[in-house]
């Protein structure tokens, strides 16, 4: 006599350690599109269609526009806020000997630094001169007009009727 040991799948749906199926390593993680598309779950259509629906929502991101307003309510400041301290480092730059750790300067400081860090190791000093701010202020300024600006994402999807 054989013993199958039981198990359920993501979606609920009994199955058998014997069976052949992506939903068999459960511990790793089994990937939802697959495991729909396994011909031994017999997931029903309007169960994928849904899913599908669902996904491609995500990845458009449809805003309705009140939500793309509040959106350009946090997003521009936070840009803006970015990208002003970013322009203040570019000028502490000037400065090497600045104190970092001390009031005025660590205002500018603290909130780069871990970014400017990381980048750094892309994008190692060029003869002596770190550009890791600017490329910084470039794309926080373009982040900030594509999405911000006159005729940026957010705002376009915000005068939406």
């Amino acid at each position: 006599m054989v013993h199958f040991k039981e198990h359920k799948c993501l979606l609920g749906i009994t199955m058998f350690s014997g069976m052949q199926s992506s939903c068999d390593a459960l511990a790793i993680g089994p990937d939802l599109s697959r495991c729909l598309q396994t011909p031994e779950l017999l997931a029903p259509e309007s169960l994928q269609t849904t899913i599908s629906n669902y996904s491609q929502a995500l990845v458009v991101a449809d805003l309705d526009p009140s939500t793309a307003k509040l959106a350009i309510g946090i997003t521009g400041p936070f840009l803006s806020a970015f990208g002003f301290l970013f322009i203040a480092r570019i000028v502490m730059s000037w400065y090497p000997k600045l104190p970092v750790g001390k009031f005025p300067h660590v205002i500018a400081y603290a909130p780069t630094e871990p970014l400017l860090r990381i980048t750094r190791k892309l994008i190692p000093p060029l003869g002596g001169v770190d550009v890791t701010p600017v490329v910084w202020f470039g794309l926080i300024s373009f982040s900030n007009e594509i999405l911000v600006g006159p005729q940026g994402l957010l705002v376009l999807l915000s005068q939406q009727v």
